[in-house]
C-alpha cells in the first residue's frame, strides 16, 4: 500500500495524524474478517492511483462474522466520513456519546471529531464507509468538495451547511443510501470500473440531501464558526495546560490571528489566553499539593518555568504560598 504524508490536526498540544486503522488491518490480515476497501495513505485496502477520484481517503466494507477481539479506538479522520451498518450491531461512540448502531442505521462523523467503534471489541455485521477530504483543519474553515462531485452548488452548499451545523451523529437509512452503499462495495469486490465510484458517491450525498431536507434538520450555526474552534482548544487545554504555550502557538491551533483567537478568549472565559492557562495550571496544582510531590516538581509538572514564579502565582491566587497551603490541609 503506497504510504503518502497524512494530513494533520493539532490540538492539545498534540499533533494527530489521520487513523490507520492498524487493529482492522490485523484483522484482515489474521483471517478474522473480510475486507474490500480502496484508500490513500494509510487507510486499508488496495491503494487508490493518486491521479483518480483526488480527495477520496477511504472507502469499502468489512463483514465479520464471527465476534471480533478487536476494535477502533478512539481516532480522527481528516475527512467526512459516513458509515451505514448494514448487518449486525456496533458499539459507536463519538464526543462524548455512547452508541450503539443496529441495521439501517447510519453516522456521520465530521472532520477531525473524535470516535470509535467497539467497547471495547466490535461486533459481528457488516460496516461500509467513505470517507472524503474536504480541507479543513479547524471548524470554522470552509470546506473544499472534490471537483469530481456534478451536484450542483446550491445543492452543495445546502448539503455542506446541513453537514457542518448539525451534531445528531446516527441517522436511520433509506433504501437509497442503503442501495449506494451496497453498489459501492460490489464495485470494489468485483474490481468494476472505478467511474462507477463517481456515480454512486455523487447519488449517495444526493440522498443523504433529501434525508436532510425529509427530516428537515435542526441547524446550530455556532458549530462552524470562528469562537466554536476557540471554545474547542480551550476545552482541550485542560489536557495540556503543562506544555510550553505560547500565545501565537495556541492562536495557531485555532487556525486564528493572535487579535481575534485574544478577543474570543476573553468572550468565552472573561480572560486572556495566558490568565485562562495560569488558572488551570494553579487548579492543577492546588490537587498535587495534597499528594507527596515536592514542590519544585509541582511546578514542572505544570508548566511553570521557575518554582519562585509558580510560588508567587499560586500566592495571589490563593492568598497562601504552595507551602502553607499544603499545610492547611
Amino acid at each position: 500500500m503506497a504510504q503518502q504524508h497524512a494530513p494533520i490536526y493539532r490540538e492539545q498540544g498534540k499533533t494527530y495524524h489521520a487513523d490507520s486503522c492498524d487493529p482492522l488491518i490485523e484483522a484482515v490480515n489474521s483471517g478474522e474478517l473480510e475486507l474490500a476497501a480502496l484508500g490513500r495513505g494509510n487507510y486499508p485496502g488496495e491503494p487508490i492511483p493518486g491521479s483518480i477520484l483526488p480527495g477520496l481517503r477511504s472507502l469499502g466494507y468489512w463483514d465479520a462474522k464471527q465476534q471480533q477481539h478487536w476494535g477502533l479506538p478512539w481516532h480522527r479522520n481528516e475527512g467526512i466520513e459516513l458509515s451505514f451498518l448494514e448487518t449486525g450491531s456496533m458499539p459507536f461512540s463519538v464526543d462524548n456519546r455512547e452508541l450503539t448502531l443496529t441495521p439501517g442505521d447510519f453516522s456521520i462523523t465530521r472532520p477531525w471529531q473524535p470516535h470509535r467503534l467497539g467497547r471495547p471489541n466490535i461486533g459481528i455485521g457488516k460496516l461500509n464507509w467513505i470517507i472524503i477530504d474536504v480541507g479543513v483543519r479547524q471548524p470554522h474553515q470552509e470546506w473544499k468538495w472534490p471537483d469530481w462531485l456534478v451536484i450542483l452548488p446550491d445543492d452543495l452548499e445546502e448539503l455542506t451547511t446541513c453537514l457542518r451545523e448539525n451534531e445528531q451523529p446516527v441517522w436511520n437509512a433509506g433504501d437509497e443510501i442503503r442501495d449506494c452503499f451496497r453498489q459501492i462495495g460490489t464495485t470494489i469486490r468485483d474490481r468494476k470500473s472505478l467511474s462507477r465510484l463517481t456515480v454512486f458517491t455523487n447519488e449517495l450525498l444526493l440522498h443523504l440531501l433529501d434525508l436532510f431536507r425529509e427530516q428537515k434538520v435542526s441547524r446550530t450555526k455556532s458549530l462552524t464558526d470562528a469562537q466554536r474552534s476557540v471554545e474547542l482548544f480551550l476545552e482541550s487545554l485542560k489536557a495540556s495546560f503543562s506544555d510550553e504555550w505560547t500565545l501565537e502557538a495556541m492562536a495557531e491551533s485555532c487556525g486564528l490571528g493572535v487579535t481575534r483567537f485574544v478577543h474570543y478568549c476573553r468572550q468565552i472565559t472573561n480572560r486572556t489566553p495566558q490568565q485562562y492557562l495560569n488558572l488551570l495550571r494553579l487548579e492543577a496544582a492546588a490537587q498535587l499539593l495534597k499528594t507527596d510531590k515536592s514542590i519544585i516538581q509541582i511546578a514542572m509538572d505544570c508548566g511553570f518555568s521557575t518554582s519562585q514564579y509558580f510560588a508567587t502565582s499560586f500566592k495571589k491566587r490563593y492568598g497562601r504560598t504552595p507551602r502553607e497551603f499544603r499545610k492547611a490541609l
